[in-house]
């Protein structure tokens, strides 16, 4: 790899304008691209410490041996510059955004004499006119049977079409009413062609029209008594009907638009499109990536942007870009983004954040979805044991282990503004989570928000526990069960690494912890959260593991695990505490029936929406009693908020 300081420009000779600039390797192929408002400001932080670079980015400007730039007059024909070089040089360390499945599209060979439909997956062919992608195989599998009934074109396979022309009989679909069988000439190329545009386009959108003209053939048929005729009219009618009511009506006014939606975390960002024309979903897919830097949420809508449509198949529907683009934030170029959209289009296209109506409830939909497959992804790659290995190996090798960490510990501390402070223990062995083995400690000897003693504590405590049943441990069982209760032990294992959730402060609090007990045999790290950095007992700079490493995946799922549980905890003992103030001021109610009322109605929010007659229900509870309660429960205490959206008091 070359160093980047060998083709770094001379001081001064990098404009500060705007404009466009690539990376290119000793071969002369582009490998990256980018813009900036201010040139010599961002390529010289390129040449910073590598140190101070993300791990994706320092293997880029050490790939590189050479960068150029253009520079430009505003930010529209950057970005207009920034696209025509992404689509040209299709450059490796932009962005790749990969489809989180493989998703089912229509093709109908409009460059064949009889043009065939069908469903398939995979790669496009040109000559081809393709639509889609749609969400499941099966439901345009029978979209299509139906218009088959409506419109018999040919749907065979080019092996059963010659067999058939050869033999001169038709096929079963011929004899059943799904084929016009134009291999024996019982339609001729015209004919068959305008069936063919017929669903092309109904697959298009444009459904209104096509459902007019079979309604009013079937009255004409009617009306000239010719029933038999009007009765197969009749049953296409349905047909048609039944598939256009497959797609339904999402927006009212015939909108054509692209619905983008995210759901992003530190290391990986899921988009999802919903394809929208004539107001009705006509496709919808995704895409997942590993997120190379910090780039913003708006820098990632653009940049998704740029690459969904300077790729026709990337794009993946028919009629290329539609006037309207809604997105979850504004770009980060602004306006710039819709010039550059609507000169590629020929026409306006408008890009804005939807704000209420039917298409926010239809952003908010594209974006749950979008969650969901982060998540689902996210699930799919914890759950390979292939990848669990190569996790485990990547640690080992990164933080110098004598064998790989097969049981991880993490710890994390909660409060909020120093009160309620509680700390977590989640445990992952051979790369999953074992909740049986989770944790949790309340913080008896810190006050106050110190995250540094707080984890001090915690650690102390749980090895001086490992060291107590290590004492008591006899018989082979001994690791398992305690011999005098028969329990299982809750702190008799010890781990191959220790996570806690900070930077150096923490890691070297968890250490001075493990000094002090003579614990010298167990690996500690801490992962903090600004650039997941991982910090060892007393380095001086952070380890910085690649971005897209799967070792660095499972430390992040731990911490945020570890976070998780935490939270959790502090927030039952803070809704428990604001509880027992509330209600200490009711006559006769003790700890028992306020435990009583809660677990009656579950949670605090439910309890304050509760009224009189619902509390006197409550198995101990009279009608007094229950005034009280409401009442207490009405009255809005001094330095206390109320949050309407979880029900909980929260101190101002």
């Amino acid at each position: 790899m070359a160093d980047p300081a060998s083709y770094r420009p001379a001081p001064g000779t990098i404009p500060t304008q705007p404009g466009v600039y690539r990376f290119s390797d000793p071969s002369g192929t582009v490998i990256y691209v980018g813009k900036a408002k201010n040139l010599r400001q961002r390529l010289n932080s390129y040449f910073a410490d590598p140190h101070s670079l993300h791990f994706r980015t320092q293997t880029m400007v050490r790939t590189a041996s050479k960068v150029e730039w253009t520079v430009v007059q505003n930010e529209l024909e950057s970005l207009q510059l920034e696209y025509t070089w992404i689509k040209q040089f299709d450059p490796r360390f932009n962005i790749k955004y990969r489809d989180d499945k493989s998703y089912p599209w229509v093709c109908v060979t409009w460059g064949d004499e009889f043009p065939r439909v069908f469903v398939g997956r995979g790669a496009k062919r040109k000559g081809n006119r393709y639509y889609g992608p749609y969400a499941q195989a099966w439901a345009i599998r029978e979209t299509i049977d139906s218009l088959l009934r409506v419109f018999p074109m040919r749907s065979c396979t080019n092996g059963v079409f010659r067999n058939a022309k050869a033999s001169g009989r038709p096929c079963l679909l011929a004899h059943i009413g799904k084929c016009s069988a134009p291999c024996v000439n019982w339609i001729d190329p015209d004919a068959h062609r305008e069936l063919v545009s017929d669903v092309c386009d109904f697959l298009a959108g444009n459904t209104n029209h096509l459902i007019r003209r079979v309604r009013q053939a079937m009255m004409q048929a009617s009306d000239e008594l010719e029933f038999e005729r009007a009765a197969v009219l009749r049953d296409k009618l349905a047909a048609l009907t039944s598939a256009t009511e497959r797609n339904a009506i999402v927006l009212g006014d015939a909108t054509d638009a692209d619905v983008i939606a995210l759901a992003a975390d530190e290391l990986e960002v899921a988009i999802q499109v919903f394809h929208v024309r004539h107001g009705r979903v006509q496709g919808e897919r995704g895409w997942v990536a590993d997120r190379a830097d910090d780039s913003t949420l708006e820098e990632l809508v653009e940049n998704f942007c740029l690459q969904l449509y300077a790729d026709p198949d990337l794009a993946g529907i028919s009629g290329g870009i539609p006037r309207e683009v809604l997105v979850p934030v504004k770009p980060a170029s602004g306006t710039a983004l819709s010039g550059l959209l609507s000169d590629v289009r020929g026409s306006r296209v408008t890009v804005h954040v939807p704000q209420r109506g039917d298409k926010r409830v239809l952003m908010d939909t594209v974006a749950r979805n979008a969650g969901e497959a982060l998540v689902l992804h996210k699930t799919k790659r914890a759950s390979d044991l292939s990848t669990r290995n190569r996790a485990l190996e990547e640690l080992q090798d990164a933080l110098g282990l004598d064998a790989p960490p097969l049981r991880i510990e993490c710890y994390d501390i909660s409060h909020l503004q120093g009160t309620e402070v509680v700390g977590s223990m989640v445990v992952f062995e051979d790369g999953l989570a074992r909740k049986a083995e989770y944790r949790r400690f309340i913080i008896r000897t810190v006050e106050g928000s110190d995250d540094v003693g707080s984890i001090h504590e915690v650690i102390t405590r749980r090895f001086r526990r490992y060291l107590e049943d290590q004492e008591s441990l006899t018989g082979s069982d001994a690791m398992l069960v305690d011999a005098t209760t028969g329990a299982a032990r809750k702190f008799a294992y010890k781990p191959s690494l220790v996570v806690v959730d900070g930077g150096a402060p923490q890691v070297a609090a968890a250490k001075a912890a493990m000094d002090a007990l003579g614990i010298t045999d167990v690996p500690l790290v801490g992962l903090a959260k600004r650039l997941e950095e991982v910090w060892l007992p007393d380095d001086e700079f952070p380890l910085i593991l690649p971005r897209a490493s799967e070792g660095l995946y499972l430390l992040q799922r731990a911490r945020d695990e570890a976070h998780r549980f935490a939270i959790t905890h502090h927030r039952g003992r803070r809704s428990k505490s604001m509880v027992d103030s509330l209600l200490d001021a009711v006559p006769g109610l003790g700890e028992l029936r306020r435990k009583a009322l809660i677990k009656h109605f579950g949670s605090l929010k439910k309890l304050r929406a509760a009224d009189v007659e619902e509390i006197a229900l409550v198995p101990g509870f009279g009608r007094k009693t229950a005034e009280a309660v409401k009442a207490a429960l009405d009255q809005q205490q001094p330095g206390e908020a109320l949050n309407t959206a979880t029900g909980e008091v929260e101190l101002t």
